[in-house]
C-alpha cells in the first residue's frame, strides 16, 4: 500500500486555512498533522504551497457516446485533472440521450476503463420517461436532468403535467437548464426579420432574455415547493433570478443554485472580441448581471460553482448565429479562473472550497470526497498563488484544442494533482493509466 506525506503545506478546508502535513495511506487521509513518519513513505515538501480538496464540476458534457469528434471521456477528464478538478458529474444529451438505466449503465462502463477523474451521471427526463425518473436510485444516477425547454427533441420537458410527475415523484435531486422555448423562438423570428442570416452574436442574450430564464426558473421554484423536491438550478445568468433563492449554508435548503465560471467572468461586451467561442446556452448577459452574480456567490445566495463544460469543434464553433453550436471548453482553467477571481477580490479561497468541492459533495451526497478530512479520499489539488500560466493552444488537453481564454495569462497554476491518494498530474505532466472510480452517493446529503 503507498504512503505519501505531504508536508509544509498550507490546507484550505472547511472555512479555514492552517498549515499541516497530511500522510496518505493507500487512497486515504490517515493523519491530518504532524507524527511519525513510517518507513517507505514518499515525501513532497510543499514549501507553503496551498493545498484543496479536488475540485468537484457539477455540470459537464463529455460527448461519449455519439460526439466523439468533438470530445470524449478520456480526453476531457486529462484536461480536468491537470486543472485540479477530481471528480465531475456529466449531463445525458448524448446520442442517444441518457434516459433510462439501461443508459447509465452502458456510459459507466465506458467510463471505468477510460475516464482519469471519478466520474457521476445524470439521468435524463423526457416527457414520457417518468417511470425511469422514479426507479433512479442513488445507484444509478447523481440526479435528475430536466431541460425545461430551450432543448430539442426527447429531451425537451415542456408538458406541465409531464413536470410534475417528474418534481414530485424524483428521488434523486433534480437539476434544471432553466430557459423557456416560446420567448426564445419569437426573439429569434424577430431577429431574422431584423438581420436575415447575418445575426450578430450581440443579438444572443436579447435572444436567450433574461425573461426567457427568469419565466422557467420561477416555475421550476414553484414547483419545487409544492412538491418539496430537492431543486438545484444550474448556471444562473441573470440578476433578476437572484430573487428566487435564499442566502445561508447549503444544508440549510431544499433548492439550490449554480453559476458557471464563465458566467462569473465574461460579459457581453466579450461577444464583438470573440463571437460564437462564447456562444452558450443561457446567454453570457450584461455586465450588470454577472457583477450580481458575483456578489451572489460571495453573499452565499448561489452555491456552487461549476463549469458546463461543452467542447465543440472550432470548425463548427466557426459557423454563423444560427449554425454555431451552444457551449464551451473550460475544464481544465475552472479552478485557474476561480483563483484569478480571488486575485480581483471577488471571491476568497476558502469560498473557493465551499463552493467547488465541499457544497457538490453535500447537496449530492457524494461519499468520502469533497472534504480533507481524515479517512477521506485523498483527493487533493496543490495550487501555487504566485506562479503564472498563459494559456495557449499547445498547453490545452481539450480533443477540440481551443479555448476561449487563449492568451490569457492567469496569475496561479495548479501544480500537483492527487486521485485517490496517486499523483496522476505534476509539473504539467499527467502519469499513470485512466484512476477515475465511480462516484458514490448517500441518500442524504450531509
Amino acid at each position: 500500500m503507498n504512503q505519501l506525506l505531504l508536508t509544509n503545506g498550507s490546507v484550505v478546508n472547511e472555512g479555514r486555512i492552517a498549515e499541516a502535513d497530511l500522510l496518505i495511506t493507500g487512497d486515504r487521509i490517515e493523519r491530518i498533522g504532524q507524527g511519525a513518519i513510517p518507513a517507505g513513505t514518499e515525501v513532497i515538501d510543499l514549501k507553503g504551497q496551498y493545498v484543496l480538496p479536488g475540485i468537484i464540476d457539477d455540470q459537464v458534457h463529455f460527448r461519449e457516446p455519439g460526439m466523439t469528434h468533438k470530445a470524449g471521456i478520456a480526453s476531457e477528464s486529462r484536461a480536468a485533472i491537470a486543472g485540479g478538478v477530481t471528480s465531475y458529474l456529466d449531463m445525458p444529451n448524448n446520442v442517444p440521450p441518457c434516459i433510462s438505466r439501461s443508459g447509465l449503465a452502458a456510459k459507466k462502463a465506458i467510463a471505468a476503463g477510460s475516464s482519469f477523474a471519478n466520474y457521476g451521471f445524470y439521468l435524463g427526463a423526457t416527457n414520457t420517461n417518468i417511470d425511469e425518473v422514479k426507479a433512479a436510485t442513488v445507484a444509478d444516477a447523481c440526479g435528475i436532468k430536466v431541460f425545461m425547454g430551450a432543448s430539442t427533441g426527447d429531451l425537451l420537458v415542456d408538458d406541465e403535467k409531464s413536470l410534475e410527475a417528474i418534481f414530485s415523484q424524483a428521488a434523486l435531486p433534480v437539476a434544471t437548464h432553466c430557459e423557456y422555448s416560446p420567448m426564445i423562438w419569437e426573439a429569434e423570428h424577430r431577429a431574422k426579420e431584423e438581420f436575415g442570416d447575418a445575426v450578430p452574436m450581440t443579438e444572443h442574450p436579447r435572444i436567450r432574455s433574461t425573461e426567457a430564464c427568469f419565466h422557467s426558473s420561477s416555475l421550476a421554484v414553484e414547483l419545487a415547493r409544492r412538491y418539496g423536491t430537492r431543486l438545484h438550478i444550474l448556471h444562473l445568468t441573470t440578476a433578476k433570478e437572484l430573487q428566487l433563492f435564499t442566502a445561508g449554508p447549503i444544508e440549510d435548503k431544499r433548492i439550490t443554485a449554480e453559476v458557471c465560471v464563465h458566467h462569473l467572468w465574461f460579459d457581453e461586451s466579450d461577444y464583438e472580441r470573440l463571437g460564437t467561442q462564447i456562444k452558450c446556452n443561457p446567454a453570457i448577459k450584461r455586465r450588470e448581471d454577472r457583477d450580481a452574480l458575483r456578489k451572489a456567490v460571495a453573499d452565499d445566495v448561489i452555491d456552487v460553482i461549476a463549469t458546463d463544460h461543452a467542447p465543440h469543434t472550432l470548425e463548427e464553433k466557426s459557423q454563423d448565429y444560427f449554425r454555431a453550436p451552444s457551449g464551451l471548453p473550460l475544464v481544465q482553467h475552472s479552478l485557474g479562473m476561480m483563483l484569478e477571481l480571488r486575485r480581483d477580490g471577488h471571491l476568497s479561497l476558502e469560498q473557493i472550497v465551499e463552493k467547488a468541492a465541499h457544497n457538490p459533495a453535500r447537496l449530492f451526497g457524494i461519499v468520502d470526497r469533497g472534504f480533507i478530512r481524515e479517512g477521506y479520499i485523498a483527493d487533493l489539488a496543490v495550487v501555487d498563488l504566485g506562479a503564472e500560466e498563459r494559456i495557449e493552444p499547445d498547453g490545452l488537453r481539450y480533443k477540440c484544442g481551443w479555448s476561449p481564454l487563449q492568451g490569457i495569462t492567469l496569475r496561479s497554476k495548479v501544480l500537483m494533482t492527487i486521485l485517490g491518494g496517486e499523483i496522476v498530474f505534476r509539473d504539467g505532466e499527467i502519469s499513470g493509466h485512466p484512476r477515475g472510480r465511480a462516484l458514490q452517493f448517500s441518500e442524504a446529503s450531509e
